[in-house]
């Protein structure tokens, strides 16, 4: 079946939406809360499922001179350490740009002079309620200061846009953060490459 989404309209839907009856907590801490709910599908199926709900988040895909700055740290869930894109939970009353710019500044000690959105996804929709922001930061200038938290240990990279490319979904490069912003900064290049021809 063809997909065409400017062809669709909310009545194509109808028979893949579910309605929230109720929902409760299950579990609750700083960085999110598991929450269940009871839903009913067009069928009249009624069942149980969980989600997470958080805040949102940005990442920050910076360029400098044909490089990515990328940072290197522990990741508890995975115990391991993973190469990827600064970011973080966006702050209220933040715009997108304006976290990743902070996140980046945080993590790496640049600073961005131009920020532009790449794109919006959902980390998993399957169990996921928040969006993730994808934010190209470009004209960058070190500060050699670093802003980390506490309990944030890093170590910014510089790493050819190639090879970040070449490596992803190997060793270190296995965070599909990364994946899903190299997938947009390869679309963005190709438009702005296709605007100048």
């Amino acid at each position: 079946m063809d997909y065409d989404r400017d062809a669709r309209n909310a009545d194509d839907d109808a028979g893949l939406r579910w309605e929230t009856l109720s929902t409760k907590t299950l579990y609750s801490h700083r960085v999110m809360e598991l929450i269940e709910k009871n839903e009913r599908a067009a069928s009249g199926l009624i069942g149980d499922y969980v989600a997470i709900r958080t805040r949102n988040w940005v990442v920050s895909v910076p360029v400098h001179d044909g490089r990515f700055v990328m940072v290197r740290q522990w990741r508890h869930g995975m115990d391991g350490i993973t190469v990827e894109f600064p970011g973080g939970v966006k702050e209220d009353g933040e715009t997108a740009e304006d976290g990743a710019i902070r996140e980046l500044l945080e993590e790496t000690g640049y600073r961005a002079g131009r920020a532009v959105v790449l794109g919006c996804c959902n980390p998993n929709p399957a169990i996921y309620q928040n969006m993730i922001t994808f934010v190209l930061a470009e004209d960058l200038t070190a500060t050699n200061v670093l802003h980390t938290d506490e309990d944030e240990f890093v170590e910014p990279v510089e790493i050819p846009v190639d090879e970040v490319l070449k490596n992803f979904g190997r060793g270190e490069f296995c965070n599909a953060f990364v994946g899903t912003a190299l997938a947009l900064y390869l679309r963005y290049v190709g438009a702005r490459l296709e605007t100048k021809n």
